[in-house]
């Protein structure tokens, strides 16, 4: 009697799970039927909220549902990329994030309210966004040779502005620093667009900025771009040298986005995501527009994007480490 009692129970769970597993892929196939929120923890406007605006607009056609960008800015993209890990792992709620959550943070702050090495499941980098070195036009460098001479001359005396700790900007400038040996001054904002008035007043006049950031400033004559920090020139600014071409070597740095879902998120659901991001990327108007705004697109995948995590932290903890910052 017990061993029948048993066996049945065995086969009662067996049934339920091949049942559960029935409604998952019937679910992952069907998906999605209904709009997906994507996170971007930057502020509307900014160069990493274009970008990505972009990107889910051509997503949305392929996927057949919108993608609502939902932003929440705020403490170096940290309080957004943790909002994340509170969601449902249904393939509903996405977060587009960076370098700064998903590498540099760990190191800059004592609590970030996430892991990023387990609670998400990874979708894919999707671009590379080169920074561009900027002063105020009224500054007396015109090449980033002199004004590195201007900076040692000066420790301490130039503020750049960013949109917070651990943002590509901030790790732009705190590799500068330690490549070329001078002192700058940090001043985050919450927001770019509170840099820009106090950039134009000469009280914040440097910046290692996204393109898209810039593009204003520079086309007032308020900036002079100084060089690039990738390892080749962008097609938006074909005057403007590479950081090593300008005479400055062994400097090169680039921020990035990549898009990821909760931790749990079937794989189905991921592979699905993944391959409306891919055709997203291969896309001539997108390549088009990136190119624009001084962006490349990429789609290389879940696999990569977990290595790219992996040596990012190494890469960026190092730089901190030597930079003598200490978690906050």
């Amino acid at each position: 009697m017990i061993r029948k009692v048993a066996f049945k129970l065995v086969w009662a769970v067996v049934a339920v799970s091949v049942v559960a597993v029935g409604h998952l892929r019937a679910g992952a196939a069907e998906y999605p039927t209904k709009p997906i929120r994507v996170i971007v923890p930057y502020a509307a406007g900014s160069a990493s909220d274009v970008v990505t605006r972009i990107m889910l607009s051509e997503m949305s056609e392929s996927l057949g549902q919108p993608l609502i960008n939902d932003n929440q800015p705020g403490a170096g993209g940290d309080s957004g990329t943790a909002a994340a890990t509170r969601t449902a792992p249904d393939g509903y709620t996405l977060i587009v994030t960076g370098v700064g959550p998903l590498a540099a943070n760990r190191s800059l702050f004592k609590k970030i309210g996430y892991d990023a090495e387990k609670d998400f499941a990874p979708i894919s980098q999707f671009v590379v966004l080169p920074n561009v070195i900027v002063i105020n036009s009224k500054l007396p460098p015109k090449t980033l040779l002199e004004f590195v001479d201007y900076a040692k001359a000066h420790p301490k005396a130039l503020n750049y502005g960013t949109v917070g700790f651990g943002s590509s900007q901030h790790l732009a400038a705190l590799y500068f620093e330690q490549v070329v040996g001078v002192e700058l001054t940090h001043v985050p904002y919450r927001q770019f667009s509170q840099f820009t008035p106090d950039f134009i007043a000469g009280q914040v006049p440097l910046g290692f900025q996204l393109l898209p950031n810039v593009l204003g400033l520079l086309s007032s004559g308020d900036a002079r771009a100084l060089a690039v920090t990738s390892s080749t020139r962008l097609s938006a600014l074909p005057d403007v040298p590479t950081a090593a071409e300008a005479g400055v070597k062994n400097y090169e740095t680039v921020g990035w986005l990549a898009m990821l879902a909760p931790a749990g998120t079937p794989k189905p659901v991921i592979d699905k995501i993944y391959d409306a991001l891919a055709n997203a990327m291969k896309k001539q108007t997108v390549k088009a527009r990136y190119a624009e705004l001084g962006a490349e697109p990429v789609s290389p995948g879940p696999e990569e994007l977990t290595k790219l995590i992996v040596s990012e932290t190494a890469k960026w903890q190092k730089t901190i480490e030597r930079a003598g910052l200490q978690p906050m």
